[in-house]
């Protein structure tokens, strides 16, 4: 019986392309002058450090802003860069320039499904910071009440089983009383063998009868 559902964001609840077509451009834009104007406040430091201890070598701060824009150009989920971003996107937020996009059958379902006792969670590769901002600040009002918690990268790689057993043990649930939404079948194969239920969200696309995960086109789809 599922008590308990973890879902993804990107190509899940939201668009890829509010993603890759609204946030990233505008990290990317202002990670230089960011950085600048805030590399001695803690919270920005700590990041920074980090920057340069994944480098294993002592970066000036030009060097630290260009390795961030790389990894921002390889869209890789690294910590440090996802913490800055999730920063950046706070600005953007409360001045307006843009809302979190969500699509209209995750919001009804999940609403439906935290009224019936079912508890929510997400685990995502943005910083929880930024999963927050993003439900903050939808065109259907702020969605944070909705979930119990929130994880990132900080737990674990998304697609090594070992990050699912911790969420499982985190949260205080069996693995198979866990159903986790994704649109990556790599996150799902590992979730599914850390022993949680799985569906595979195919927003775009046929359904493939033999895949490896049950798959639905919307949330509309899903049976729990």
């Amino acid at each position: 019986m599922i008590k308990t559902i973890v879902t993804d964001i990107e190509g899940t609840t939201s668009s890829l392309s509010f993603v890759k077509d609204v946030l990233f451009p505008y990290s990317r834009a202002r990670m230089a002058e960011f950085v600048r104007a805030h590399a001695q406040e803690p919270a920005v430091r700590h990041e920074l450090d980090e920057v340069q201890r994944l480098n294993g070598k002592n970066l000036t701060e030009a060097e630290v802003i260009e390795q961030l824009l790389r990894w921002i150009a390889e869209d890789k989920k690294i910590t440090p860069l996802k913490s800055l971003q999730g920063m950046i996107w706070e600005d953007g937020y409360k001045k307006g320039d843009f809302k979190g996009h969500m699509y209209e059958d995750a919001v009804r379902h999940l609403q439906k499904w935290k009224q019936a006792g079912i508890r929510l969670y997400v685990f995502s590769s943005g910083s929880v910071q930024a999963q927050k901002l993003l439900f903050a600040h939808t065109g259907y009002g702020d969605l944070t009440p909705l979930f119990s918690g929130y994880f990132d990268t900080n737990i674990g790689n998304k697609r090594e089983a070992g990050s699912y057993r911790k969420i499982a043990a985190a949260i205080g649930s069996a693995p198979d009383d866990i159903l986790f939404l994704s649109d990556i079948r790599e996150e799902l194969d590992a979730a599914q063998a850390a022993g949680m239920q799985t569906i595979w969200l195919v927003r775009d696309g046929a359904i493939d009868p033999k895949a490896a995960h049950r798959q639905a086109r919307s949330f509309d789809e899903i049976t729990l």
